[in-house]
């Protein structure tokens, strides 16, 4: 399975460009305000060398109380400021949390749907809770420590310097090692976060997949299986994360042992420097102390640009889901062009081998075709390919003389309905979860298509088309979701319809009973049906047989018996079933979906 691609280092520094410039007023604003917290928080040490030089000169209680005084100035303007700086900055963290939460939905759904259904559910979710979260945190917090420490930095030892530049000099005694040790750790630290966020995101598919096919599981008895696969994610996972951590140990340990070389440096040319009378003690105190306050700073940018690592990473991920090339804008719909044609079309997943081979079909508007088939013989892969989500390896398929796959997207969807056992409940209301179909439709128009597909439950809902549904809300089954699916469709009024297996999840009696009132809604309408219920291909104008990505048969279910080949077959054998009498399915066929007398 082919992941979603991971945007290069320069697309992430220039998305992070564009973050800043978006609010560059407050960015300026929090550099002005860490500046100046900064300074004032330069004010204590050098007063603390003027207090020991004035007491060294003579001076009284008074000089030091009133040097006291300014130190506590400069401590409660510092705090002030970095109160108000941190106040600042988080409110920019947040809207630049905002906007790239946004971006990265509108991202997301530009995603063409066959990349989603190739990658999976693992890549996607990983990317859109742990890598936005990890962003959204280091662009909160990770981004302005790295500033405030920055500026701090680089005002203490530019102040060292200003005491003595002999003492400036030694206070950099310890930076070339931790350079060095910086640099060697972030060649490495890249490419390793990107492996434990890969791993992170097969661990979590193999989670979902397991958990979607709980019943499957059990049923065939693969516990073991999965429980062994996904035993192997786990190591894999803890494998990366074993990396990383090598990682931080060494980059740690060996900056922790830098720590103390300036200070030592500091004091030995500062002991020269007062031996010989260059320097006052005062200001050898005073650079001892500055970095004494560097340490922090250091220390806490060097333990944040760690997490820079991981937010670069992360976000190296998110802008990567933009980076898929959306489907083409293609051309307008047929105007009048229903006819779907079919030539030569050979399909397969990825580089495996073909599950169609030269599938040749024409369906004439109006026109109610069955496709059946054992399963695996390729009916859902043929229902993609006629509705467009994916583009043939070999051949063609065209509605109208146009090849699906050119016309624009959001036209094709509408004109060319794709619905199948799968339907998502949205969180939201009820009429949020219709109006993703037709957004202008009245209350009235979707109350009629939720009668029409025979959902009776929703007249019960407390609060009507009000009601929530979802996690936390009003839940609906698997039955009273594929019919709310059928009442999107019916909002959306396509122009053709293709049902893969479409009622599905509903009992037999509700089976029917939805079909025979979606009987006037497909009227007039193209319809092309994935049958698992032969009565479907019984009420069809044809059948067409598939068998190992081939069409065996076409023809009228009458026509079709008499030949006696493989759909005869499968009809006897869906006869010899037993079926469900308690809920009324018999072995008797019915008619579905049609109208008129001869219908």
């Amino acid at each position: 399975m082919t992941g979603l691609p991971v945007a290069d280092r320069g697309t992430v520094r220039r998305a992070v460009g564009r973050l800043l410039r978006r609010d560059r007023r407050t960015v300026v604003l929090l550099l002005v305000l860490h500046a100046a917290a900064a300074i004032a928080r330069l004010a204590p040490p050098w007063l603390l060398g003027v207090i020991i030089d004035r007491v060294a000169a003579g001076a009284g209680v008074a000089t030091v109380d009133r040097l006291a005084l300014a130190i506590v100035g400069a401590v409660v303007a510092q705090a002030l400021l970095s109160r108000y700086a941190q106040y600042a900055g988080h409110r920019f963290g947040e809207r630049a949390v905002a906007q790239l939460r946004e971006e990265f939905v509108r991202s997301t759904l530009r995603l063409p749907v066959s990349v989603v259904e190739r990658v999976g559910a693992g890549d996607l979710a990983t990317r859109s809770s742990v890598d936005v979260s990890t962003v959204g945190s280091t662009v909160r917090d990770v981004v302005p420590t790295i500033v405030i420490c920055t500026v701090q930095l680089a005002l203490l030892f530019g102040a060292i310097f200003l005491l003595h530049p002999l003492l400036g000099l030694a206070a950099l005694v310890g930076l070339p090692s931790i350079g060095v040790v910086t640099r060697w750790y972030l060649r490495r630290a890249s490419p390793a976060y990107l492996a434990e966020g890969a791993a992170a995101a097969d661990l979590t598919e193999a989670l979902t997949a397991t958990a979607d096919g709980a019943r499957t599981v059990e049923a065939l008895r693969l516990a073991d299986d999965r429980i062994a696969h996904g035993t192997t994610r786990i190591d894999r996972l803890w494998q990366a994360r074993r990396a990383t951590l090598a990682l931080r140990t060494v980059f740690f340990t060996a900056v922790e042992a830098s720590y103390p070389l300036p200070v030592a440096a500091v004091l030995l040319v500062g002991g020269y420097l007062l031996h010989t009378g260059t320097v006052a003690l005062g200001a050898v105190v005073a650079a001892t102390l500055y970095l004494q306050q560097a340490i922090e700073p250091l220390d806490r940018l060097l333990q944040w640009t760690e997490q820079a690592q991981r937010g670069f990473a992360s976000y190296a991920r998110v802008l990567g889901v933009g980076l898929v090339p959306p489907e083409p804008p293609g051309g307008a719909f047929p105007p009048g062009g229903g006819r779907l044609v079919v030539r030569g079309a050979r399909f397969s997943y990825a580089d495996g081998p073909d599950v169609l081979h030269g599938i040749d079909l024409d369906v004439a508007p109006g026109e109610r075709l069955a496709v059946v088939g054992p399963s695996g013989a390729g009916k859902s892969t043929l229902a993609r390919l006629l509705a467009g989500i994916d583009a043939p390896r070999r051949g063609s398929v065209s509605v109208g003389g146009c090849f699906v796959t050119d016309l624009d997207p959001a036209e094709r969807r509408r004109r060319i309905a794709l619905v199948t056992q799968e339907h998502h409940v949205f969180i939201g209301s009820l009429r949020d979860n219709l109006a993703f179909a037709a957004p202008d439709a009245s209350d009235e128009r979707m109350r009629a298509a939720l009668a029409t597909v025979g959902a009776d439950w929703s007249a019960a809902l407390p609060d009507g088309l009000d009601t929530l549904l979802g996690d936390g809300a009003r839940q609906l089954g698997a039955a009273e979701a594929q019919q709310l699916a059928l009442a999107r469709l019916v909002l959306a009024d396509p122009h053709t319809l293709i049902l893969d297996e479409a009622t599905a999840a509903l009992d037999p009696t509700t089976a029917r009973r939805t079909e025979r009132a979606l009987a006037a809604v497909l009227a007039g309408r193209t319809v092309i049906a994935i049958a698992h219920r032969l009565n479907t291909a019984h009420d069809a104008d044809r059948v067409a047989v598939l068998e190992g990505g081939r069409i065996t048969e076409i023809g009228s279910h009458h026509d079709l018996l008499r030949a006696g080949g493989a759909y005869a077959a499968l009809w006897r054998s869906w006869h010899a079933e037993p079926r469900d009498t308690a809920s009324g399915d018999t072995d008797r066929p019915h008619t579905v979906g049609r109208t008129g007398a001869d219908r």
